[in-house]
C-alpha cells in the first residue's frame, strides 16, 4: 500500500491516522516486525478478524489483528490470503501467537516480503485490545494537536483579513501555516500576489500552465473542478477556484485563483486551513472588497468630475450593473466618542469592520460622522446593521431609492439620524410611507377596503395572487412603464403586459385612468404591498 494511499481514499480522508512506530515503539506491547516493507505506515483504525477473506469489511488504512484460526497452510493460499489484504489498503498485519500458532508460519512471512505488507509479531503476553488502546490514544494526541493547529490558523487568519493589506497578509499567513508558496492567479494564470518561499522553475511553471488551461475551459463555457492537484518530483501543486461575486464564480472566464506549491501529500488540517483561506479570500475580493469594483469606482469617480450624472454612475457601482434596476439605501451615522480612537492603524481597521457590517464600500468617515450608500440586494432587505451599532454608531437609514433619487434619500437618512439621536435610539428608519392622505384614514377600515378592491386578485388562479399584485405594484410605480417593470420583475416586457391585462379584466377597471391607477395604489400600500 503506498504511504499517501489514505489521503486518497475518501471515507478515511477525514481520520486522524497515526504512525504505525506508534505501536513498534511501545516498549509495553513487545510488538516488533518481522516482514514486509520497513517503512512508517499510517494505521487510521485497529480491526481484528479471524476470517480467510476478510476484505468485504475493511474501509483501508487498518493495522488488521489475526491469531492466524482459519489460516490456510500452503504457501498458494497465505499469498492469497495476503494479495487481498493488500489490495484492501491495509496498513499492517498484526500476527498474534498462541493459543492457534507458537511461531509465524513461513509461508506467511514469505507472502507479506513478496506483497509489501508490514507483519508485526504480537507476543502470547500482550492482548490485542491493548494494540487498539494504544493506537487510540495516541489518535486523541494527534486530533488535540490538530484542533490547535485549526485555532491559531484560524485566528491568524481572521486577524491578517482585518489588515489594510488583507489579501497579502492572508496569503502570508497560508504560506507560514501550510509551509507553502502561495500565490492569488488571475483567470489568465498571471500572478497577483504571491508570499512564501518561491518554488523550483519548473513546479512553478507547471503550476501556472495549469491555472491558464483551467481558465480556457472556463472561458469556454464549461465548469471546472474547484480544486486541481498535480506533482512535479515532491512538490504538490494545488489551485483553488475562489468564488466571488456574481459573474465571478466558478463559471466565470475571470475568476481568481489561490495557487500552492507544498512539499509532501497534504493532511486534514492543511485542506482544512486551505479551505479557510479560500473563503476569506473570497469574501475580500467579492462585492465588498473587489479588486474589480476599485477599478469601476475609480472609473465612477472620473465620470463624476467630468459631469456625468447619477444614472450614469450607477451601473458602475450597483451589483446588478442596471440603472433602471439598482436601489439604494443612504446612511448617515454619528459615533460615540467614547468609541473612538485616533490611531490610524484602528481608523483603517475600523473603517473595514464598518464597511463590512454595512455591507458596502461606499462609505466615508469625516471624524465621529458617517456617509455610505449601501446597493440593496435582490431580496430588498439588508437588515438592521447590528454589527455597525456594535462598533458605536448611531444610524439613519434612508427608505430604498432610485438612482434618481439619492439626494433626497441622503436628507431621509439625516432627518432619521436626528430622530434617533433626539431619541436615544441606535437606529432609525425612514418610513416607506411618508404621510399623507392616506394617513386619514383608520387602517382597519383602510385594509377592509383594500381587500374589497383587490379581492379578485387575492382569489385569482395562477399565476397566483402574488405574482399578480406584485406586477401590479411595480407597473405602478414605474408609472405603467412595461420596460422599466420588465426589467425591475426579471420578465419579458409582454409578460408584463400580459399579467396586467390579466389584472384589469379581473377588476373590471381602466388602468389607464389616473383615479383608478390612485386607488390601486393605496390599497397595494395598506396591504403592506407597495
Amino acid at each position: 500500500m503506498p504511504a499517501d494511499s489514505l489521503a486518497d481514499s475518501p471515507v478515511l480522508a477525514g481520520l486522524t491516522a497515526v504512525p504505525l512506530e506508534v505501536v513498534l515503539s511501545d516498549a509495553g506491547l513487545g510488538v516488533r516486525q518481522v516482514a514486509g516493507p520497513v517503512e512508517d505506515r499510517e494505521v487510521a483504525m485497529v480491526h481484528t478478524s479471524e476470517w480467510e477473506d476478510p476484505s468485504r469489511y475493511l474501509l483501508g488504512g487498518e493495522l488488521l489483528l489475526t491469531a492466524g484460526r482459519h489460516l490456510g497452510t500452503g504457501q498458494a493460499e497465505l499469498d492469497a490470503y495476503v494479495e487481498r489484504l493488500v489490495r484492501a489498503r491495509v496498513a499492517a498485519l498484526g500476527f498474534g501467537l498462541a493459543p492457534v500458532h507458537d511461531e509465524v508460519p513461513q509461508e506467511l512471512l514469505a507472502a507479506c516480503d513478496r506483497w509489501g505488507l508490514p507483519l508485526l509479531l504480537v507476543p502470547p503476553e500482550t492482548p490485542f485490545v491493548a494494540l487498539s488502546r494504544v493506537v487510540h490514544l495516541a489518535m486523541a494526541e494527534a486530533r488535540s494537536r490538530e484542533l490547535r493547529r485549526m485555532s491559531r490558523a484560524q485566528s491568524d487568519l481572521a486577524a491578517a483579513a482585518a489588515r489594510p493589506d488583507a489579501v497579502e497578509a492572508v496569503l502570508r499567513q497560508l504560506a507560514a501555516h501550510l509551509g507553502a508558496w502561495t500565490a492569488l492567479l488571475d483567470g489568465d494564470g498571471h500572478e497577483l500576489v504571491a508570499c512564501g518561499a518561491q518554488p523550483g522553475d519548473g513546479a512553478r511553471q507547471r503550476l501556472l500552465a495549469l491555472a491558464r488551461a483551467r481558465g480556457r475551459v472556463r472561458a469556454a463555457g464549461s465548469r471546472v473542478p474547484e480544486a486541481a492537484v498535480e506533482h512535479v518530483g515532491e512538490a504538490q501543486l494545488i489551485l483553488h477556484t475562489v468564488p466571488g461575486a456574481e459573474g465571478s464564480g466558478a463559471e466565470s472566464s475571470g475568476a481568481l485563483q489561490l495557487a500552492l506549491v507544498t512539499v509532501g501529500r497534504q493532511t486534514s488540517v492543511d485542506r482544512s486551513v486551505a479551505g479557510m483561506g479560500v473563503v476569506l479570500l473570497s469574501l475580500l475580493t467579492g462585492p465588498r472588497h473587489a479588486l474589480g469594483t476599485d477599478e469601476s469606482a475609480a472609473g465612477a469617480l472620473l465620470r463624476a468630475l467630468l459631469g456625468a450624472g447619477a444614472e450614469e454612475l450607477a451601473p458602475l457601482l450597483h451589483p446588478s450593473g442596471d440603472a433602471a434596476a439598482s436601489r439604494w439605501l443612504v446612511v448617515a451615522g454619528r459615533r460615540s466618542a467614547a468609541r473612538a480612537d485616533g490611531s490610524a492603524r484602528s481608523a483603517r481597521v475600523h473603517l473595514a469592520a464598518l464597511g463590512t457590517a454595512l455591507g458596502t464600500s461606499y462609505l466615508e468617515v469625516d471624524g465621529d460622522s458617517l456617509r455610505a450608500v449601501i446597493p440593496l440586494p435582490e431580496s430588498g432587505d439588508a437588515g438592521d446593521f447590528p454589527d455597525a451599532v456594535r462598533l458605536g454608531w448611531t444610524l439613519g437609514v434612508s427608505a430604498p431609492a432610485g438612482t434618481e433619487d439619492l439626494r433626497a434619500a441622503a436628507a431621509q437618512a439625516e432627518r432619521a439620524l436626528h430622530r434617533a439621536l433626539a431619541t436615544d435610539r441606535r437606529t432609525v428608519r425612514h418610513p416607506r410611507d411618508e404621510a399623507g392622505v392616506h394617513s386619514l384614514v383608520d387602517p382597519d377600515e383602510a385594509r377592509t377596503q383594500a381587500r374589497n378592491l383587490l379581492a379578485p386578485l387575492l382569489s385569482a388562479g395562477p399565476p397566483g395572487a402574488d405574482v399578480l399584485l406584485e406586477t401590479l405594484h411595480g407597473w405602478l410605480s414605474t408609472h405603467g412603464s412595461w420596460d422599466r417593470t420588465a426589467v425591475a420583475l426579471g420578465i419579458h416586457r409582454n409578460t408584463v403586459r400580459q399579467r396586467v391585462a390579466r389584472v384589469a379584466a379581473l377588476l373590471d377597471a381602466d388602468l389607464d385612468d389616473p383615479g383608478t391607477r390612485m386607488e390601486l395604489w393605496f390599497a397595494l400600500r395598506w396591504l403592506g404591498r407597495a
